[in-house]
């Protein structure tokens, strides 16, 4: 499995929108990964491209 998958399934989850515009830089945060370790984004920064997907109401009956 990637390494980012966790990683996107959980920013999927995330409660508090933050809207950043196209060019801008994302804030960084940190998330648990579904192994239990600590995900930051600024671990990536530099070294690899990471994409970001948000999916919706994708894991809920509605």
């Amino acid at each position: 499995m990637s390494p980012l998958l966790p990683l996107v399934l959980l920013l999927a989850a995330a409660d508090t929108p933050v809207r950043v515009a196209v060019g801008e830089v994302a804030p960084n945060f940190s998330l648990a990964a579904s192994n239990g370790k600590t995900v930051k984004l600024s671990d990536y920064r530099g070294k690899k491209k990471v994409v970001l997907a948000f999916f919706p109401k994708a894991f809920t009956g509605g």
